[in-house]
């Protein structure tokens, strides 16, 4: 019996809809029962896995209404639109906590529009609701963004100090005071300050790039690592 796999679904909700997006190309008749608190959904198509029979159900964590809902093919995916039968955000989209791995949140789709004051305005659920959006984005990702862009503000300063005092690698060799050389060390430890200095602490808008989290990182492995060799090789 050939094995049935699940298709990557990516959801979204507004105040009074779900959105449903299901990663299948080339998706032809599919079968799909919805019900007031589930939904069934079977085709052949290109997914994750090739070619292959796809399925999955999908519990909804409140009702919804299927006469007003619906969904279409595309060449490349296949959305569904489905309206809740009571409007109001759901916490999460399945009824009990724990979330199939090949369900995925939407981010692209996660935004309401709402007239306020008679004046049409597009609203952002990070800025309308952002305890919501940081628990869904946490359980998701497995951290939060602004976690990671905010490194620089966190630890620059204790960085900028570390890599300072660096400079006593390269100083007790000169003075005699360990054995080896200080031309190695100097290189890398000049190195590291033209980047920090000169290329990140210089330029503000370095400051919340997600790639200062993860050099900051890397030079802390290297660092921890390369201690740990010298105390083992030197006892």
């Amino acid at each position: 019996m050939p094995e049935v796999l699940s298709p990557f679904v990516y959801w979204a909700q507004t105040e009074s809809n779900l959105t449903l997006k299901v990663d299948l190309k080339d998706v032809k008749n599919p079968d799909v029962q919805l019900e007031n608190k589930k939904l069934q959904f079977g085709a052949q198509g290109y997914g994750a896995r090739g070619l292959n029979k796809y399925a999955f159900t999908l519990d909804f964590h409140s009702a919804i209404d299927p006469e007003e809902s619906h969904y279409k093919v595309y060449d490349r995916n296949v959305d569904f639109t489905l309206k809740k039968k009571e409007s109001g955000w759901w916490p999460r989209i399945t009824g009990m906590p724990q979330k199939p791995a090949w369900l995925k949140i939407d981010f692209d789709r996660w935004k309401s529009e709402e007239d306020v004051e008679d004046d049409d305005e597009s609203r952002d659920i990070m800025e309308d609701y952002p305890n919501m959006y940081n628990k869904l984005e946490k359980e998701e990702l497995g951290y939060k963004r602004d976690s990671i862009e905010g490194a620089y503000e966190a630890v620059g300063g204790p960085m900028k100090f570390c890599q300072l005092m660096q400079f006593l690698e390269v100083m007790h060799p000169m003075f005699g005071y360990t054995k080896g050389g200080f031309v190695v060390p100097m290189l890398q430890v000049l190195g590291r300050n033209i980047i920090l200095f000169c290329m990140i602490d210089a330029e503000p808008r370095m400051h919340t790039k997600p790639v200062i989290f993860y050099l900051f990182l890397i030079w802390s492995i290297v660092e921890l690592v390369r201690n740990v060799h010298d105390d083992v090789t030197y006892v």
